[in-house]
């Protein structure tokens, strides 16, 4: 496996990292935090004005005919600069599962950053991956929380016992409520009440978005395990303490030694993942084992970070807590680490040995 980018997907990314590094200084971030919707708008639209948002959708619906590869690199960027905006929700979510599965109809203006779609796929309780919700005829019915950037959506892909179906947020029977989030932006908890649905694809299609979210997960936490790595080897270079920077230290830079050994962890695992994705072969144990190091080391990256930073770590003026409570959502988002352990060592011990 060759997990060096090409010339085309080393512009992809230099392009990603200029216009988030130039839109994501603090004061811009902090000023976002501030708003209702806690979501920078004209930022997206400058991701899509750019090409970056509909990078991996259909060139009919004004997208860019990239692969998932493109997608994980534009997804890196966002989560190494912080930045607040919904990519996850529409280029790791649904963006995918309707351009693979005939929505076209359903992406319009999403790629010039006009409308949001997001995918509604927790239930209260229960395992993300068997739904109970239900359709009878075309109508739907169930209740689905934490569903990112639903206060924003037009559209939901939404699981269901017997597949994935899309249903519009503005239709009869659905009622979007904001639910409050560890990283500050705002998700929602959506009912629908036998709400008008658009079959979509069949039970195999849950497994399919699935593991492409959490893949997409894997390499957001990469990149903003990056970051907060390397935000951590900065201060501990510039802060002095009894006349010589705290990096000089043993027990300092063994721990930032450590930090940054699990955030290669999490980086080579999760590549791994959404590598065999692109390339089409089987990747159900790899996303398994990118999201359990996604969630076991990226909360270890970060307590380092702010066990090296100490006092500063936590206060909002500096950049750290924004990576941290970033990874504590994406830690849990789609199962944490102790799922993910489980379902790794149910598909290894049902693997006939040869």
């Amino acid at each position: 496996m060759d997990f060096s980018l090409n010339a085309d997907q080393e512009a992809l990314r230099d392009l990603a990292r200029q216009i988030l590094a130039d839109r994501c200084a603090p004061e811009r971030l902090k000023a976002v935090a501030a708003t209702d919707i806690a979501v920078d708008l004209d930022l997206w639209r400058a991701m899509a004005n750019a090409g970056l948002v509909g990078i991996g959708l259909p060139e009919a619906t004004g997208g860019g005919e990239g692969g998932f590869l493109d997608v994980c690199i534009v997804l890196e960027e966002v989560a190494r600069a912080a930045a607040p905006v919904p990519a996850l929700a529409v280029m790791g979510l649904a963006g995918p599962a309707l351009a693979h599965f005939g929505g076209g109809s359903h992406l319009e203006g999403v790629a010039a950053g006009e409308r949001i779609v997001t995918a509604a796929l927790h239930e209260p309780a229960g395992d993300v991956r068997v739904p109970s919700t239900c359709v009878e005829g075309d109508r739907l019915t169930g209740v689905k929380v934490c569903v990112a950037a639903g206060p924003l959506a037009s559209r939901f892909v939404v699981s269901a016992a017997d597949g994935l179906y899309v249903v519009a947020a503005d239709a009869a029977g659905v009622a979007v409520e904001r639910q409050d989030t560890t990283s500050g932006v705002p998700e929602a908890r959506v009912t629908f009440a036998g709400a008008a649905a658009d079959r979509l694809a069949g039970p195999d299609a849950i497994d399919w978005l699935l593991d492409r979210a959490t893949a997409a997960q894997c390499v957001m936490m990469a990149g903003l395990c990056d970051a907060a790595v390397g935000l951590t080897a900065d201060y501990a270079k510039d802060r002095v303490q009894f006349e010589r920077p705290i990096a000089t230290f043993q027990a300092v830079g063994q721990r930032v030694a450590d930090a940054r050994i699990d955030a290669e962890g999490v980086r080579l695992t999760a590549w791994q993942a959404a590598w065999r994705l692109d390339a089409g072969l089987p990747a159900a144990e790899q996303v398994a084992a990118a999201k359990y190091w996604a969630a076991e080391g990226g909360q270890r990256v970060v307590h380092a970070a702010q066990h090296v930073h100490g006092g500063v770590g936590v206060d909002r003026d500096y950049p750290l807590h924004r990576y941290f409570l970033a990874a504590k959502q994406l830690e849990l988002d789609l199962g944490g680490a102790a799922v993910s352990l489980v379902r790794l060592g149910r598909m290894l011990a049902e693997t006939p040995v040869h």
